[in-house]
């Protein structure tokens, strides 16, 4: 169940922010930004139900443009960062590239494993922007469940991008890094390396 309710923030964090730019927090008030993420999250939210309808699979082409969907705004290389904590200064660009391209993968082909989280009424209970950062706080209920999921969001290079979603204040973040930097530690960099590449060929060889 924990695991499906993962896939359904990836989910969430996909009806962000593309064309919420720099210039338009420039413009407006933060509270003109909170009606502006609302509108453009209810927009993305009846663009992924179009898409999802009452279909029970997709063609290779609708996965893929939902794919693109769920996980275009997810900054990976932030939350790479955050999972990897001190480990990442210790890194060549070129292994830097690697671990965010492999894990990048890992996540964009587990984001379709369950369509019906997609098909999930979510409800904004809050949005906060704050300059260049917002928090937005959601709740979902799936099976039966009700879960909080928050995201925490920067906007750079002219775009909002998700650095992290907590699950009833359970940062997905720090879960990586609590499952990543020990096997740095203990066993190194090439070993974690290793165990995400044998993931990320599963997962796809499923997908």
């Amino acid at each position: 169940m924990r695991q499906r309710i993962i896939t359904l923030l990836v989910a969430v964090t996909a009806l962000a922010i593309p064309g919420f730019t720099a210039a338009s927090v420039a413009q407006g008030t933060d509270s003109d930004h909170e009606r502006e993420i609302r509108t453009l999250l209810d927009q993305r939210d009846r663009e992924i139900k179009a898409l999802l309808q009452n279909k029970e699979t997709l063609t290779a082409e609708e996965n893929e443009r939902l794919k693109t969907m769920i996980n275009s705004i997810i900054d990976f290389e932030a939350m790479a960062r955050t999972a990897l904590g001190a480990h990442w200064s210790d890194l060549t660009p070129d292994q830097r590239r690697e671990f965010v391209d492999v894990f990048s993968e890992i996540v964009r082909a587990q984001s379709l494993s369950n369509l019906d989280v997609y098909r999930t009424t979510v409800a904004y209970d809050r949005i906060d922007v704050n300059g260049s950062s917002a928090q937005v706080a959601t709740s979902v209920r799936y099976k039966d469940v009700p879960t909080r999921v928050e995201y925490t969001m920067s906007l750079r290079d002219g775009a909002w991008r998700v650095d992290d979603v907590a699950i009833d204040g359970v940062s997905s973040a720090e879960g990586y890094a609590r499952s990543f930097q020990p096997v740095v530690k203990k066993r190194g960099f090439d070993s974690l390396m290793a165990s995400l590449r044998k993931k990320r060929d599963q997962v796809a060889a499923n997908s």
